[in-house]
């Protein structure tokens, strides 16, 4: 791993105080996560010519943006209750976010974008690696970090997901950049007012149990990363295909795409054909919710199970398995979210890390996020990394391309499943289709 030095760091506070938002109570979307690691993402950008104020500009930036987001300056805060529960919320105290300024003096940008795995060396560029969200209570729930490279700059958010979506991570990430282009004012103001559901009263009380909040999990070394980039082209004959197979026009090309790793990881994992396999995805609620806008800040996201046996996942082909994922989606309507909502309340369950189960993968991001529009006033990004919070094996991530309509599939696999799909006939025919 290249040397990484840093050269400083320093709490931003927001540049004025919101006397408006105080306290934001977490709802069951938000209160899941408390026991898992902080989003964290970041963008590489070319070397601005002017490179000696740049730190100062960000800085400064971040300070204005902080204006608009008040929970990312704030810390999580606690109230005990008698009965041994505890509830959380965003104090909005300005206690202000982290931001730190690195220098990799021997990395090149080609050092990055380059090698077929992403290199290790992106992990370094990240900031609150193995911290839980449920220490935001004295945690930052922002850190920034920004690593100067050889021709090259890194802009890195680690945000606690117990406050933010990958929807409101992003839309953050967006705000920033508007500012630091010298917008006085969001295109797209975030929104915090929470929704009102029958019967829910904030703050919410959830049981804890001590042993989980203390449990650390270590992945293990031997995970690789890689990105599938699929042009606009590509894509649409993959969801051409699948529609085909199953004489419909409804699949979507991510539920084509996803189907077409499903089936390739686990054939690669080598699953006996009588084994359930399952594929978790993330289903947005603001576009299934009406009182959700589509600027909501905080979680607003549901996960759904698709299952199907090894033997038929592989052999009823791509079109049968995006089937399976497209009528879980199209079945989860508002009705559904509100009354998870509601038995969440009752029976509060939260996430937790651990190895996933060798027949199982998780979906994370979206192609709908505008990643590769954010200019800070130097020219767009030209490419995007996660941090070692999201290494897993079997994490699927999907992000929007470099050009408009393509799609990139990252994966995150242990080195010999990742290597077998390098080699599997099939999965490279259907990648050239």
């Amino acid at each position: 791993m290249a040397s990484i030095r840093f050269i400083s760091s320093r709490i931003i506070p927001a540049g004025s105080r919101s006397k408006e938002t105080d306290r934001i109570d977490l709802t069951p979307w938000d209160l899941k996560h408390l026991l898992v690691g902080y989003l964290q993402a970041g963008l590489l950008f070319h070397k601005p010519k002017l490179p000696e104020a740049l730190i100062h500009h960000l800085q400064t930036s971040l300070s204005r943006t902080l204006d608009f987001f008040p929970p990312l300056a704030g810390r999580l805060a606690t109230i005990e209750h008698e009965d041994k529960t505890t509830s959380f919320f965003i104090d909005c105290n300005n206690a202000g976010a982290l931001f730190v300024h690195a220098t990799a003096e021997n990395v090149n940008i080609s050092d990055i974008v380059e090698p077929v795995y992403v290199p290790e060396t992106v992990d370094a560029f990240f900031q609150l690696d193995g911290v839980k969200n449920i220490e935001g209570t004295s945690k930052p729930l922002l850190a920034v970090q920004v690593t100067e490279l050889v021709d090259g700059i890194f802009i890195t958010c680690s945000a606690n997901h117990s406050v933010v979506d990958g929807a409101s991570f992003w839309h953050f990430f967006n705000s920033w950049s508007e500012i630091s282009r010298g917008f006085d004012y969001l295109s797209r103001p975030p929104i915090f007012k929470r929704p009102l559901i029958d019967d829910i009263h904030y703050p919410i009380r959830i049981p804890l149990q001590k042993e989980h909040i203390q449990e650390r999990f270590f992945q293990p070394g031997n995970l690789k990363v890689r990105v599938f980039n699929f042009r606009k082209e590509s894509i649409v004959r993959i969801k051409r295909k699948a529609n085909a197979e199953m004489n419909t026009d409804k699949i979507s090309s991510l539920q084509a795409l996803l189907s077409l790793f499903w089936q390739s990881i686990m054939r690669n994992r080598q699953m006996d054909p009588n084994q359930e396999t399952m594929i978790f995805l993330v289903i947005g609620v603001r576009q299934k919710l009406q009182q959700l806008p589509e600027e909501y800040f905080g979680n607003a996201i549901h996960s759904a199970e698709v299952s199907l046996k090894a033997g038929e996942l592989v052999e009823k082909g791509l079109g049968n398995a995006a089937w399976e994922i497209n009528q879980v989606v199209a079945n989860h309507r508002e009705e559904n979210f509100i009354n998870f909502v509601k038995w969440w309340v009752n029976s509060p369950l939260l996430f937790r890390t651990g190895p996933m189960k060798n027949n199982a993968l998780l979906t994370g991001n979206s192609p709908r996020f505008d990643i590769y529009g954010n200019d800070f006033g130097w020219g767009r990004p030209i490419a995007m990394s996660h941090g070692a919070e999201s290494k897993c094996d079997g994490l699927v991530t999907v992000s929007p391309g470099v050009e408009e309509g393509d799609i990139e599939i990252k994966v995150c696999l242990s080195h010999k499943t990742i290597q077998a799909m390098e080699n599997d006939e099939d999965f490279i025919a259907a990648l050239n289709i």
